[in-house]
């Protein structure tokens, strides 16, 4: 199996287990109106879409952010969603569009900028794309009902933005071996 469908079988369980682990707040220290658990796995899904775009480009990046998203609705309709529950909807429905804009925004932000230094492609874009999704994600799955969600969504973005700076250090790791892999299975791919 090539990396282009390693990640994007990778993308759409991240994109599952997020939109489930959003559903609970970390209880610890406080942080229940201010942190979920999605958190911390979400920002796994920038790193998918920067390796993907470094190694064949932002045309595959977006192949692999389609087909993530397709693999995260259907398993998130079918695993974490209450139909019962409008809020389990809402999250369902937040998820998809908010994955969707923010991943295409990280796309294209990190096209543009793929020829600077190794990590400012990656960190602006991932960023940016974090600010997008969260706010996008909870306003919809949360706005007008008895959740903190903005206080909820500062506390993940906060979270997000932490993670995405330790997620350079996989990033940078795999460069050499993502060079090296595209060359030979870039044809593969892109037919």
């Amino acid at each position: 199996m090539n990396l282009y469908y390693k990640l994007s079988i990778l993308m759409g369980i991240v994109v599952v287990l997020s939109n489930y682990l959003v559903q609970f707040p970390v209880q610890q220290f406080g942080l229940s109106e201010i942190l979920t658990y999605g958190a911390f796995s979400y920002p796994i899904t920038f790193l998918i879409t920067d390796l993907a775009n470094r190694a064949y480009g932002k045309v595959v990046a977006r192949k692999v952010v389609y087909i993530g998203f397709v693999i995260g609705i259907i398993l998130t309709f079918l695993v974490s969603t209450n139909f019962a529950d409008v809020i389990s909807i809402r999250i369902a429905i937040g998820s998809g569009l908010a994955f969707f804009v923010a991943q295409n925004l990280d796309v294209q932000v990190f096209d543009r900028l793929r020829k600077k230094s190794w990590y400012i492609a990656p960190l602006a874009s991932s960023t940016l794309g974090s600010v997008a999704d969260t706010f996008l994600f909870f306003s919809i799955a949360f706005y007008a009902t008895d959740i903190p969600w903005f206080t909820l969504a500062i506390g993940d973005l906060i979270v997000k933005l932490l993670i995405t700076l330790i997620m350079l250090i996989p990033f940078r790791l795999m460069i050499n071996v993502i060079k090296d892999y595209s060359e030979s299975s870039i044809s593969d791919v892109k037919s």
